[in-house]
């Protein structure tokens, strides 16, 4: 059962890094702008983000199984329609919906190994799931290139993708079998879906990532720095209605007793917090805007200086 789970982030983590080896030969062969490309890298990282905790709670009301699945289904899917997409857009909206599969589908991972192990076996999953995080990314930047330059079947950079395909069939077969079965719990589903902050979380994150990922590339005009200020502005307010609403006994998004918990800080909880920050700042990398591996390509490499003789 663990394979399965730890299968998740690291089909989610791989693909974040296996699309940044990509990238050059996408742009190339779909003619896509320099905004078009740092879409295609850090899409999925932008769904995620803003619907990391939606997935978490709706796997709270429905089912942590029945969730993880389900966004394990999204994102094979949308991984096999990134492989066959036919343009640039096409791609953009396809990593969007993989971002979606995989907010989905990762939260539901520490819940189940939470609630499924205990004691020393729950300890090692949580390490393996550690390790999981770390070996998907460096996996990504290794297969992106052997794919990429073994060309299969004449297909160029389409299995960076469609290699998520076989994978995701398979473990959502065996995943139906091994799974613990969700177990009912209607207080829980019972619990107000707190529609205001989700609003309000998810269009601060959308004003953050979105400048943070196209704002190099364009040079950052007046739009990046005005939805930067506004993201912080939204961050308040979201803080702020959250509080008031726990105060009142409702149920927030995110409870601030929860972010005070000294546990907020440890290694474990760390791991799945750091991932969406590396990607975005993978995709905002120099040496993926298109200007810069355009130049890479265009301008000679220089030539090796030979170290003066004794003589001269």
């Amino acid at each position: 059962m663990l394979a399965v789970l730890l299968a998740a982030p690291f089909m989610a983590l791989l693909d974040v890094f296996i699309v940044n080896v990509a990238a050059p030969t996408v742009g190339t062969e779909l003619h896509a702008s320099g905004t078009d490309l740092q879409l295609v890298i850090a899409g999925c990282t932008i769904t995620y983000s803003v619907l990391l905790i939606t997935g978490a709670r709706l796997g709270d009301r429905l089912g942590h199984a029945r969730v993880h699945l389900a966004g394990l289904a999204l994102f094979t899917a949308a991984s096999l329609a990134c492989g066959l997409a036919r343009g640039s857009t096409q791609l953009i909206v396809f990593r969007l919906v993989q971002g979606s599969g995989s907010a989905l589908m990762i939260p539901q991972v520490l819940s189940l190994i939470q609630r499924t192990f205990t004691g020393e076996a729950r300890v090692r999953a949580l390490g393996m799931y550690s390790a999981v995080v770390v070996v998907g990314a460096a996996a990504g930047q290794i297969v992106g290139g052997v794919l990429v330059s073994a060309d299969l079947f004449g297909t160029g950079w389409r299995p960076v993708f469609l290699v998520n395909v076989p994978v995701g069939v398979v473990f959502l077969l065996v995943g139906r079998r091994v799974l613990p079965k969700d177990g009912r719990s209607e207080p829980e589903r019972a619990r107000a879906f707190d529609l205001p902050g989700l609003v309000l979380l998810a269009s601060a994150v959308v004003l953050l990532t979105v400048p943070l990922v196209l704002g190099q590339e364009e040079g950052w005009p007046l739009w990046s720095w005005l939805s930067l200020v506004a993201a912080g502005a939204l961050f308040t307010s979201f803080c702020g209605y959250e509080s008031r609403l726990a105060r009142r006994g409702g149920t927030p998004l995110i409870a601030p007793r929860v972010l005070r918990h000294p546990a907020w800080d440890s290694p474990s909880s760390g791991s799945w917090r750091s991932w969406p920050s590396t990607a975005v700042s993978c995709s905002r990398s120099p040496c993926m805007s298109k200007k810069a591996w355009v130049s890479a390509r265009c301008v000679p490499a220089s030539p090796t200086r030979r170290p003066p003789s004794s003589s001269e």
